[in-house]
């Protein structure tokens, strides 16, 4: 009985994941124009990032200049890895650790481009003195609106920044251990057993990723009403999109793929097709992302006006109100 039924399985949905050769080979007319259209997009989104770097850096004072290149790399840097990991799939392995370690960077690079874009740590601080700030937000802590809110101090933001700092050191140590340990064959994705690496250093990486967000969410709940005019609600609103597209819709594939749902296709085994498909996504999705963000960023704006300054244009708005409305 057993042998009738792995009789049934082919051989090639119990193999690793095919050499790029065996791919192009095995490639139909229609495969070969998906992969072309999908490198074209890649490309596109590599080049309009560099063109906007040289933008950004020609017209944008330092150091506001290098958080903002860094965040504007997610979305190409993603987008060129799945493109490698498409066309060679045994260096899967290698893309998706090139792309969630510059990504755990780009988390802590939007903490620091939300202090910059209010003028840098002093003046944040100067702009909450004597303030409170909210810290009920997510993902630790939105369901606890009950929390106190805190004073914001240097020693406050000196743990928030330490928050999200860990998160880019502490992933790229792992995602590094991980590869280590991959190729001599002790870390698989798909061994769920107790005694796996994976089922260990996964889980922890997914608890300091929440760690790191958190901080990050404290500071853009407590500065977005500042920053409106910078268009900081859609830019946060793209770094959360690369967030859920490359680590939650990734470990969806990826799931699916382990439970036999993503069905094997010779010469990719499910394994293999599932993170084939999350690749090719990934490409469409991140080259979208790249095009929107071009249009928030590249743009050159005058700082933020002063608290004060603030107060007076409100001051003179409400002077202004009982004598319109008078006069009418």
């Amino acid at each position: 009985m057993e042998d009738d039924l792995n009789g049934t399985i082919h051989p090639a949905c119990l193999q690793e994941p095919p050499l790029a050769m065996d791919v192009i080979k095995q490639m139909d007319a229609f495969g070969f124009c998906l992969y072309i259209m999908l490198t074209f997009m890649s490309c596109v989104s590599l080049v309009l990032y560099l063109e906007q770097c040289v933008f950004i850096y020609k017209h944008l004072p330092y150091p506001k200049k290098t958080t903002i290149i860094w965040v504007n790399g997610a979305a190409p840097v993603i987008a060129t890895m799945s493109c490698f990991g498409m066309w060679i799939p045994k260096a899967v392995m290698f893309t998706d650790m090139t792309s969630n370690c510059y990504f755990a960077v780009v988390v802590y690079k939007v903490l620091v481009l939300l202090i910059e874009e209010l003028g840098g740590t002093d003046k944040f601080l100067e702009r909450f003195s004597g303030k409170t700030v909210r810290i009920s937000t997510g993902p630790c802590c939105c369901c606890c609106p009950c929390l106190p809110r805190v004073p914001m101090t240097r020693r406050l933001l000196f743990w928030l920044k330490l928050g999200a700092l860990q998160y880019a050191i502490l992933k790229t140590v792992l995602s590094v251990v991980s590869v280590v340990l991959w190729t001599n064959g002790n870390f698989d994705l798909s061994d769920l057993e107790i005694t796996s690496t994976a089922i260990w250093i996964n889980p922890f990486i997914g608890v300091l990723t929440i760690i790191s967000l958190w901080p990050v969410a404290i500071v853009f709940m407590n500065s977005n009403s500042y920053l409106r005019s910078l268009k900081i609600v859609p830019k946060y609103a793209m770094y959360q999109l690369v967030l859920v597209l490359s680590q939650l819709q990734t470990s969806i594939i990826n799931i699916l793929a382990l439970d036999g749902t993503i069905a094997c296709s010779p010469p990719f085994s499910s394994q293999a097709r599932g993170s084939l498909l999350s690749q090719q996504m990934m490409i469409m999705e991140m080259f979208i992302i790249t095009l929107v963000c071009r249009f928030l960023y590249r743009r050159v704006y005058d700082e933020l006006p002063s608290e004060v300054d603030d107060n007076d244009v409100n001051v003179e708005v409400a002077l202004k109100l009982p004598l319109e409305e008078h006069d009418v």
